[in-house]
This record gives structure tokens, sequence and C-alpha cells, in this order.
């Protein structure tokens, strides 16, 4: 799972990479600041099993703090994208080619409506950020496009002459961009394309593109900078004119929150609504009237500073994800060093136990005997269908 961030230069991509993971992500307020790609691990919350269980936990690969699990996951920040970047403006296809891989873009807008369309400082509220959500799809949807039009007559004469089907055609096309073949079929079917008719492809190739983005690379909008005047109204606008899901948000302000929990003059847990200051001497006066801020402008008004709330329904909503502990140890639910609980994953629901003891090691699945359910200790087969929160002991031949 990686999920990408994109937007124009100095929307606050960088800054929400930080608030997710605190990398040391370059910031600044001038365009093209992103060069190469970063990449971070963010972690979401889920509630753990521990607590259910009554046992104390000690996780390897994720994090368990007061009953709640943190779990990694791969986001990836490129530079800003600038009218025509299709076309190799600005720094152009090289950072569409970065986000190949990406399952769901989060599109960082500024929301206050202060940065043209290149990314350069405008009065505040000057600029509609509903022509920055435009342009972006219109550029991913133009990127897409031209990668099928490089062989697009080939492919049409090949289809005749062989009587293939077009979604074959556009899979192998589409492979490196990881767009399933199921979801090139399913958007052929909505355009209203005959997939073994060649004669129905061109006029619909431009809308098909478009639902194919839909669907293999949902976008998300994070409403940015929401604490800014302006900002509030033209979320509300967003809302109102878009089908995509619209979140408000403030980077900056959580990235304060944690570097201020970091030194400890204040409580904050990451998605949480409020914060409590614990060492007030250590506070000068304008931290205290900028935490004074954030708590009545931000967290009263929104209820949170929106980037947990934004992964947290990108992870378990858009992209349908469940948690799954595997133990060898039923009774203590322990790995075989006596971690109890050591790690939880983050899987696609409907996930069998196959795939799950395939994703643990694949000699397991290749030997696979049974899985155990904890508890209970019920035994489920290989077509089981794990469910969020199961602990499962997977049964193999493998020594």
């Amino acid at each position: 799972m990686l999920i990408g961030i994109v937007g124009k230069p100095s929307s606050g991509k960088s800054t929400f990479l930080n608030a997710l993971t605190m990398v040391d992500a370059k910031v600044g307020d001038y365009p093209f600041t992103t060069v190469d790609p970063n990449r971070g691990t963010a972690y979401v919350r889920s509630p753990c099993v521990c607590k259910n269980l009554d046992v104390i936990d000690n996780p390897k690969n994720s994090l368990c703090k007061d009953g709640v699990r943190f779990l990694p996951v791969q986001f990836l920040d490129v530079a800003g994208l600038v009218p025509g970047a299709s076309e190799g403006r600005g720094l152009g296809n090289k950072f569409l080619d970065d986000l190949r891989q990406a399952d769901v873009l989060l599109h960082v807008v500024d929301a206050s409506g202060s940065l043209d369309a290149e990314g350069n400082p405008v009065e505040k509220g000057s600029w509609d950020p509903m022509d920055d959500v435009k342009f972006l799809e219109k550029e991913i949807d133009a990127w897409i496009h031209e990668i099928i039009q490089r062989d697009y007559e080939m492919m049409k004469k090949k289809a005749s002459a062989e009587k293939l089907r077009f979604s074959n055609l556009l899979s192998e096309k589409l492979t490196g961009l990881a767009i399933k073949k199921f979801t090139i079929e399913e958007s052929i079917r909505e355009i209203g394309i005959i997939n073994d008719d060649p004669t129905t492809w061109d006029d619909n190739l431009l809308p098909l593109v478009t639902m194919i983005r839909q669907k293999a690379k949902p976008i998300v909008i994070v409403a940015n900078k929401i604490d800014q005047p302006k900002a509030h109204e033209n979320y509300l606008k967003l809302k109102d004119k878009l089908d995509s899901v619209v979140f408000p948000a403030s980077a900056l302000a959580e990235v304060f929150l944690r570097n201020e929990e970091k030194i400890k003059t204040i409580f904050y847990s990451p998605g949480e609504g409020n914060f409590e200051i614990i060492n007030a001497e250590q506070i000068n006066e304008s931290k205290k009237d900028l935490l004074a801020k954030i708590n009545s402008d931000l967290l009263q008004k929104h209820g949170s500073t929106g980037v947990q709330d934004i992964l947290s329904f990108v992870v378990f909503e858009l992209l349908d994800m469940i948690v799954a502990y595997p133990v060898e140890d039923l009774t203590k639910l322990t790995d075989k060093d006596g971690n109890v609980l050591p790690d939880a994953f983050l899987i696609q629901k409907g996930t069998t136990a196959l795939e799950f003891a395939a994703k643990i090691h694949t000699d397991f699945a290749k030997n696979f005997i049974h899985g155990q359910l904890a508890p209970s200790s019920r035994r489920v087969g290989a077509d089981y269908e794990l469910q969020n929160n199961d602990v499962i002991r997977i049964i193999s031949a493998t020594k």
C-alpha cells in the first residue's frame, strides 16, 4: 500500500508528510522545494486487541499506546505539479511517473487561496482552490492518455487482426501504473465501450481514461491551511461542488503540536481533538498564544487537525483494510521469541487465511494446513476470510 501526496508547489505537501511521519522533509515557501520524492512511514490508529485479551503487548512492527495500535503506512510526496506537467512543463513527467505505484492520491490544496497556479504567493483569498483540483485531475488524465496514445493505433490494428479485447491490450499497456485488469474492464463497461469492437473506442477514450483514473487512483482532497482567513469558506465550496471526499486540515498545526509533545511541554496524541499543557513554565507567550489559537480556531471548530482523520479514512474506508495479528503460541499469544502480539498487519478485507499465510512467509502458504483463532482455538480453513482484529496461528508443514 502506497499513498501519494500531490498538489501544486508550496501548497503544504511536505509539511503534510512531516505531520504524518515527522520525517525531515525539506519545507519552503517557494516553488519546487521538493526535487526528489520524499518517502516516509506514517502510522494509522486502530484499537488494539491487547485490552480485550487482557495482555500487555510488546509490538515489533508497529506501536501500541494506551490500547491503540499505530500501524505503518508508506507515503510518497512528489514535487509540486504545475499546469502543463504532462507535457514536461515544470518538473514534468518525472514526478507523475513517481506516482505510478500509488494506490490513493492525497491532493493537498491551499484552502486559503493565497497561491497562484504556479505556487507563487498572491493576496489571500484571491485564488480559487477549485482551479487547483481541476488542473491536477486534468494533468493526471493527460499523462495516462499519453501513455495509451503512444501505441494506440497499433493496438487497434492488433485487436482487429487477432480478435483481441481492448481490456487485455490496455491491461498490458498500463501494468506499470499498478492498474488492475478488473478495474479496466469495469470502466469499459460503465463508459459503454464494446470490448472487442475498436470502432467504439476513439470517441470514448478520454472519458475512459478519467473513469480508470477515478477507480485506480482515487483522489482525496486535503483542504490544507484551514485555520487561515477565507479557508473555511473555500472548504465549504469544495465540499459542495466536488464528488471527491474533502477534509479540512492544518498540517502545520499538527507538526507544531507533535513538536511540543516531543519536548514535553504538552501532552498530545496524534489525531486527538485536544491537548494538555504540562510544562507551562517552558512555553513562551508567543507559543501560548499559538496554542490558544490552534485550540479555538482549529480543534474546537473542526475536531482535530485533520491529519489522522484523513489517514484513517483512506486506509480503513477507501482502501477497505482490516487488522490481523499472527502468533505462534495461541495460549500465550506470542511469537517464537516470547513477544506478546508482536505484529499487526494491515490487510485487504476479504483476505483469506491462505493469503495471509503467504504475507507472513511464502513457505507457510505452500505448506498450509489450517489456521487457529484466539482465544477460542477455533480451526479455520484456507478459504476463511479474516475479520478485523483476528488473532490467528498459521499451522503449516514448514519446520
